[in-house]
């Protein structure tokens, strides 16, 4: 079983580990050991903190197999974006040109460098290791964050997005950025992701073109990728698109993926969890799979297992060995949600 907790000191090693399988493109998990301890420090503060409003946080979890005590994941969330330094993103908006006289009317598609997601909530840093990526892994990693926000609303602000990784090869080559190294930056792809990564943004407002960018003159390469999501991140796209996440026009301003956006309340998991008193036993074979969490939250947990619940939704046994993933004792109250929604 695979249980979702904080992450502490001695998850470093594992942390740092996950930072290098993650590969380029994997902006908030740089390889950077002060940058990482670092993260590892503020989410340790943020979980201890005592708040009521959304702040410069960051809630950084691992996955744990149970058996084997390995961390194999990890998946946070960033309470308010561009707090500590600027959040860029690029709004993708239109521009007409239009002479009644010549009978010309031409749409133009822009590019506007903004900080429009200025104190949102983002999503970020979702990460599992190939060796378990199976069964609902992946979803109770991913989702575990929704009802950590559903228990806990008042530290996160009212909109929620998820920047996802956009298009580039295996050797971090992105051809969105290759059409505005050529041309502002003369800074290769890894270098910039990595710079950014490590919070060294300075560079983005010193190179970046003042002025909007006409999508028709960037390279046919470049305008083909703008808000298309890399291949390996397209399973993520459809669970967030399955919660109610949706895009609003603004991309990645160096590998143009798309940003997703829903608001808080309306997120399926959030909408459709509820808690419940719990009772250790044996639910019964017929008993469903869902997406357990504790009320807790420094010392939250998350886990999948089956779940009896009663007619009135109020009561459900779970298993001794959920109870102990959870640590919960009888009687205690947990939340719960499903694994899926339809689309």
């Amino acid at each position: 079983m695979l249980v979702i907790r904080p992450i502490k000191e001695t998850d470093y090693p594992a942390l740092l580990q996950m930072a290098v399988g993650s590969g380029i493109g994997f902006t908030s998990l740089p390889v950077d050991e002060p940058l990482l301890r670092e993260k590892l420090a503020h989410s340790i503060r943020s979980f201890a903190s005592d708040i009521d409003h959304p702040g410069d946080l960051h809630y950084l979890m691992v996955a744990e197999d149970t058996e084997t005590g390995e961390v194999v994941g990890t998946s946070a969330i960033d309470a308010a974006v561009g707090m500590a330094s600027p959040f860029y993103t690029y709004h993708l908006g239109k521009v007409v040109h239009a002479s009644r006289s010549l009978n010309v009317y031409n749409v133009v598609e822009t590019l506007t460098l903004t900080n429009d997601y200025t104190g949102v909530t983002e999503l970020c840093t979702l990460f599992l290791q190939e060796s378990h990526r199976q069964g609902q892994n992946g979803r109770l990693l991913s989702k575990c964050r929704f009802l950590l926000m559903a228990e806990h609303p008042q530290r996160f602000n009212d909109s929620v997005i998820a920047e996802m990784r956009g298009v580039s090869d295996e050797q971090g080559r992105s051809p969105f950025w290759q059409w505005l190294q050529d041309n502002f930056f003369s800074v290769d792809f890894p270098t910039a992701d990595y710079l950014t990564g490590v919070g060294k943004k300075e560079f983005i407002a010193e190179l970046m073109p003042k002025y909007p960018i006409y999508v028709n003159l960037l390279s046919k390469e470049a305008q083909a990728v703008i808000g298309e999501v890399h291949e390996k991140t397209r399973p993520a796209l459809r669970l967030l698109e399955a919660e109610g996440f949706c895009k609003h026009g603004y991309v990645d301003i160096f590998d143009a993926g798309p940003t997703v956006e829903c608001p808080l309340k309306l997120i399926e998991s959030v909408k459709h969890s509820f808690k419940v008193t719990v009772h250790i036993g044996q639910p019964s074979d017929a008993a469903e799979e869902m997406l357990l969490t504790n009320a807790r939250l420094q010392e939250f947990r998350a886990c999948v297992s089956q779940i009896e619940l009663d007619s009135k939704k109020c009561h459900a046994v779970i298993s001794k060995e959920a109870a102990k993933a959870l640590e919960v004792t009888d009687g205690e109250q947990i939340r719960i949600g499903a694994l899926r929604f339809e689309q």
